[in-house]
């Protein structure tokens, strides 16, 4: 829904809300924020709330010591998990400077930006995913174990499967929150699960993501276990992928999928270190059926990008980012990506017989993909130079 700073404001006296809390990104696309209460919330929307900007990754470099966070107020949410009396609002912010101009570093705004540029050449793109997360018991004193809550496998169903009602509450509580799951099912992990969505607007996409991680761990700490997202959490089971599905279509309906696909092939190796930022995502490559080539295809194997035409439209799936990428950084290079392949009609190489053991490798290593990143052409002129060296190790 669209919401008015002054629809904000008389939902927070209708609903009884008592703290708001407005959310933001650091380069990496972890949530923070920061609550303030509800009569201060006029002065978050005409003039922003002060942050310590220094202190958060990929702003540490920033001119100003202090950046303002101004909330989106279609974003707006009540979490369903608080008390009915004294509710919590939380709402998306854009990191502004003092001035009032947004901050060059935000990726939420990097994202608008792509989004914009798709606009201005006619393509609309829509972004589906696919998240897996393992779900480990605590111990004693309430620490992460590796111990899986349960020993089930792919689409086990209960006793077996015990995770089946810690994901219908996710689901049911994330429905509240006007997000789109599209359906969910244990995982071939012992104790691993997935949850997909419907597809969205590159921006409602990335705040649905980053909202699902944080009603995901919510959740798995009322039930006393704890929520994975990394990786490799296990050695020797399945890692845990973000597959993203990406929809590409013209204003008058012509569906540019395969151009999309072929733009976003051609530079993957520049964006890797995007959509797998972490030392561990490297051992996922190759691993069971994460991807470790720069190919395609339409088996549905072990390919990084899986091409399927159901019913007169093409969706790409891209199967190498994982769930510690920022995902407003990765839907802007995706765009911008697609929109080269669009802009040239870039045709997919021709499908080899064997596509697991053809094209090029993928980066082996985070230092390999940050040294892709440092010097493609595609990447510098999108993403600004203070997250690139961040990413890359370069502060």
């Amino acid at each position: 829904m669209s919401y008015t700073m002054e629809e904000v404001l008389n939902q927070i006296q209708e609903e009884d809300v008592r703290f708001v809390r407005l959310a933001f990104r650091d380069a990496f696309g972890v949530q923070k924020n920061i609550a303030v209460m509800p009569g201060e919330v006029k002065k978050a929307f005409e003039t922003g709330i002060s942050i310590n900007a220094r202190a958060i990754a990929g702003f540490s470099e920033s001119p100003y010591a202090s950046l303002y966070l101004k909330p989106d107020p279609d974003t707006l949410n009540i979490l369903p998990w608080r008390s009915e009396s004294g509710k919590v609002l939380r709402m998306f912010c854009d990191v502004c400077t003092p001035e009032g101009e947004v901050y060059e570093s935000d990726t939420r705004q990097i994202l608008k930006q792509a989004v914009e540029a798709a606009k201005k050449a006619g393509v609309d793109f829509r972004f589906s995913t696919e998240s897996e997360f393992y779900l480990f018991l605590k111990d004693e004193n309430g620490n992460p174990t590796k111990i899986p809550y349960d020993q089930a496998g792919y689409l086990d169903i209960a006793p077996e499967d015990k995770c089946e009602n810690i994901r219908r509450e996710i689901n049911l509580t994330i429905e509240r929150m006007g997000l789109t799951p599209e359906r969910s099912h244990h995982e071939r992990g012992p104790g691993q699960n997935e949850i997909d969505f419907h597809y969205a607007r590159p921006l409602k996409a990335a705040d649905q993501i980053t909202t699902f991680k944080m009603v995901v761990r919510t959740i798995a700490d009322r039930y006393g276990l704890y929520a994975d997202f990394s990786p490799m959490p296990l050695n020797g089971q399945p890692g845990n992928g973000y597959h993203i599905n990406l929809y590409a279509q013209s204003s008058d309906g012509k569906d540019l999928a395969l151009p999309a696909a072929a733009g976003i092939l051609e530079v993957i190796r520049d964006i890797t270190v995007f959509l797998n930022p972490t030392e561990d995502s490297y051992s996922r490559f190759g691993f069971s059926t994460a991807p470790d080539r720069a190919n395609w295809s339409r088996e549905g194997k072990s390919e990084l990008m899986y091409i399927e035409t159901f019913n007169g439209r093409t969706r790409a799936e891209l199967r190498s980012p994982d769930a510690s990428c920022n995902p407003y950084l990765v839907y802007a290079l995706l765009i911008y990506a697609g929109l080269s392949g669009i802009e040239r009609n870039l045709t997919l190489p021709e499908n080899p017989e064997n596509p697991e053991k053809e094209g090029e490798l993928l980066p082996s290593s985070r230092k390999e993909a940050a040294a892709a990143a440092m010097k493609s052409a595609f990447v510098h002129p999108i993403i600004p130079e203070e997250i690139l060296k961040v990413y890359c190790n370069q502060i």
